[in-house]
């Protein structure tokens, strides 16, 4: 495909529709698949915001909430609202750093451990009912798409970064 060629593009601007766009639907489809995951979820008292860093943390063990941010995708001020209500429900402990002061610990409680061993099971019930009629080859190939449009985004992204910078002038010396 030339990319230059703008009749190779998918989408063109003059008949672009929300409901033929990959991604309005994929935001439709995610937004099904949370409130579905919410709903069966709530049972603990938890929501995505809350679940999601719950989750995260059982499978990484120790770490702290910057990079947490990082690995979800959410900013760092979320992040931290959502520890604390999951401190505030048991499930969770902050530990100072006994070598690092400026360190903070994120280490679930058993209760933290026992509710996180539910997310897959919701996960992975809710996710099986949106793919319902789905081959196992079709659902491989949409994670074959999927893994390969993040990779384009990922070097659009890259691409872009000496762009931004460039019209952000010099950095400053000294």
């Amino acid at each position: 495909m030339d990319p230059n060629d703008a009749s190779t593009f998918f989408y063109q601007a003059g008949v672009y529709a929300p409901d033929r766009s990959i991604g309005f639907l994929m935001r439709r489809v995610l937004s099904s698949i949370l409130q579905l995951a919410d709903a069966q979820l709530a049972e603990q008292g938890l929501t995505y915001v809350q679940w999601l860093p719950l989750y995260k943390l059982s499978l990484c063990g120790d770490t702290h909430s910057s990079t947490l941010a990082k690995d979800l995708g959410m900013d760092p001020a979320s992040v931290t609202r959502a520890l604390d209500r999951i401190e505030a429900k048991g499930l969770l402990r902050r530990e100072r750093s006994t070598t690092d002061r400026r360190v903070v610990h994120l280490v679930l409680t058993e209760e933290g451990r026992s509710v996180a061993t539910q997310v897959p099971k919701v996960l992975t019930s809710v996710l099986n009912g949106h793919l319902s009629g789905f081959s196992h080859e079709e659902c491989s190939l949409m994670l074959s798409m999927l893994q390969r449009m993040l990779a384009n985004g990922d070097a659009l992204r890259e691409a872009l970064q000496p762009l931004q910078t460039n019209e952000a002038g010099p950095a400053p010396k000294g």
